[in-house]
């Protein structure tokens, strides 16, 4: 999981192009979760320790500091994960048309991506990996 979140969070933080496979857009958003949920829990530490709401304002800080710094490669890693569906980066409005827009965008986020090159470029996922993700080759 940490290695997915730090080839999305660091390495391709504005990469745009290409393509990532579910597990590079999953586990990325699980660790953002993680750490939402982190803040979230200093924040109730802060203020029952404090004996007030001391530490609301500065965990509403800090996560909103963490959703700018998070916010270009979300962006990236989501218009990636289109492509690897064969599908352009102006898909991710989709999840602005109401009711139908997320589910829809959720079930593409969730759909395994084509196989092979697409006009975005090579598979991700190439068969070595994918065997040595399911563990016969061990």
């Amino acid at each position: 999981m940490i290695e997915w979140y730090k080839i999305a969070m660091f390495q391709n933080y504005s990469n745009f192009s290409g393509r990532a496979r579910r597990s590079e857009y999953w586990y990325f958003r699980l660790a953002t979760a993680v750490i939402f949920f982190v803040f979230i829990a200093l924040a109730i530490i802060v203020s029952i320790i404090g004996g007030g709401f001391l530490g609301f304002p500065v965990a509403i800080g800090l996560i909103a500091l963490y959703s700018l710094i998070a916010l270009i490669p979300s962006l990236a890693v989501t218009v990636r994960r289109m492509h690897d569906l064969g599908k352009s980066g102006w898909n991710v409005l989709i999840s602005f048309i109401p009711l139908v827009g997320p589910i829809w965008f959720l079930v593409l986020l969730a759909t395994e991506g084509e196989h092979g090159e697409n006009y975005y470029g090579p598979d991700p996922k190439s068969t070595m990996e994918e065997i040595d993700e399911i563990g016969i080759n061990n």
